[in-house]
């Protein structure tokens, strides 16, 4: 890509972040070893239940002077969802919930990135789950960037998002005796990201 210029007047705080993280514009692969991807609701109205998706892959295309030119693109198996109970997962793979035989992934693919602190990014996209695809809004906080050992360029993000599981139909449930629901329609989904530049 050719080097981008910030227009006259620009903000200084979007200059210093620009030149800051001009070396990391480029291709990248996300770590899977070296990345979460959490998950973590509220049961029974009384306490939080936390996961995560141990299977998936991502890309990305990152361009700090133009943020805009930016993309993401994940892919998340669902039957890989992990909260340490197996009876558990097994229900939420079944049917009731993610129905992993008949939609084994879950995936994101980006629509827009813009700037929105100096190290702040806010990515929208397209999240299909269950064959609903619904746009949704994540703020990236970019974490650092680095030369590992081998070699590798790194770079690191983290991310959080809130979503109506019933939205993306999701719906199932049980009503408890004393009111209130077993499981909350409201999920949140963490992220936490190393990835490394393509060679």
């Amino acid at each position: 890509m050719g080097k981008h210029r910030a227009p006259e007047g620009a903000a200084t705080d979007f200059d210093a972040a620009t030149s800051a993280l001009a070396d990391v514009t480029g291709d990248y692969t996300v770590d899977v070893t070296h990345t979460r991807i959490g998950v973590r609701a509220r049961h029974a109205m009384v306490t939080t239940v936390r996961g995560a998706f141990t299977d998936f892959s991502g890309t990305a295309h990152l361009d700090t002077a133009t943020p805009s030119a930016s993309s993401v693109q994940l892919r998340i198996a669902t039957a890989s969802i992990d909260t340490g109970t197996p009876d558990r997962d097994a229900h939420l793979r079944s049917a009731d919930f993610l129905d992993v035989e008949q939609h084994p992934e879950m995936v994101f693919v980006s629509t827009s990135v813009e700037q929105v602190d100096r190290e702040v990014y806010r990515v929208t996209g397209d999240l299909t789950i269950k064959a609903v695809t619904r746009p949704v809004s994540i703020d990236f906080s970019l974490t650092g960037s680095a030369l590992d050992p081998f070699g590798n360029m790194r770079v690191g993000f983290e991310g959080a998002l809130a979503i109506k599981r019933s939205e993306w139909d999701l719906t199932w449930n049980a009503v408890l005796d004393t009111g209130g629901v077993l499981v909350s329609d409201r999920i949140q989904v963490e992220f936490d990201v190393s990835a490394i530049k393509d060679a």
